[in-house]
């Protein structure tokens, strides 16, 4: 079987621990949780406004977990300084709007290239794994192979918003794209809005190396707890690349 990884995004236990203050619950106790429940990596992101993840949470996450750290960031100064100096070893360049409530849609790599290629060589000279987190058209992903990006990740949200033959449409459109990239040389990520009843068939895509599942994840463990969801997350992938 062609193994597909899994990245959890743990934004959303600091979410919870900034609604009261303090330190409960620990973004650094869900990574541990996280590693156990056989995930490949940690996904976290340090916005501008540090709605949730801090500048703290990635010093513990840097020096405290064995797993890779996939760091979201936005193409500014200051988030490259902080990519810099703590080398994870991936990064994620996401579009960040400071009104928005999560990430809407991929990056304008083909607008903002010329803003993009110094962000892009900086990491990659750095020791840094670069992805854009990008929509699932030609265009963007033509732009990404231009910037010397290895790695896209493919933004599934309209996929998993809309139902029936909107969402196959959607879906096909991801097949394409990913078989595209793929022929490129690229690696190719999916993410955004997936769960139980939408993750199997972007995971039997056989190109896709990665899904970054967060939100649905944090919400679950509300019911079931974080392992039980991550397994069964797990499970799922791995019956569709069956």
């Amino acid at each position: 079987m062609n193994r597909l990884r899994l990245g959890v995004n743990i934004d959303h236990v600091a979410t919870i621990r900034n609604a009261r203050g303090g330190t409960h619950p620990d973004p650094l106790r869900a990574a541990k949780l996280v590693a156990a429940a056989g995930a490949d990596g940690i996904t976290a992101h340090l916005r501008e406004d540090r709605r949730h993840i801090s500048d703290a949470d990635i010093d513990r996450l840097t020096r405290e977990i064995d797993l890779p750290l996939n760091l979201e960031m936005a193409a500014t100064e200051e988030m490259l300084a902080i990519a810099l100096r703590h080398r994870p070893h991936a990064a994620c360049i996401v579009p960040e709007k400071r009104e928005e409530r999560t990430t809407e849609g991929g990056i304008d790599a083909a607008g903002q290239f010329d803003k993009l290629a110094p962000v892009v060589r900086a990491l990659g000279k750095n020791g840094t794994r670069v992805s854009l987190f990008i929509e699932a058209n030609r265009q963007q992903i033509d732009a990404a192979k231009a910037l010397g990006a290895p790695v896209v990740e493919l933004h599934t949200g309209a996929y998993c918003d809309t139902e029936g033959a909107a969402r196959a449409a959607h879906l096909e459109a991801l097949r394409e794209a990913v078989a595209y990239g793929a022929s490129l040389g690229l690696e190719i990520h999916a993410g955004h809005g997936l769960g139980y009843d939408t993750v199997k068939p972007i995971a039997a895509i056989p190109q896709i190396r990665e899904l970054n599942i967060g939100h649905f994840l944090i919400g679950e463990a509300i019911f079931v707890g974080l392992e039980t969801a991550i397994r069964h997350m797990r499970n799922l992938m791995d019956e569709a690349r069956l």
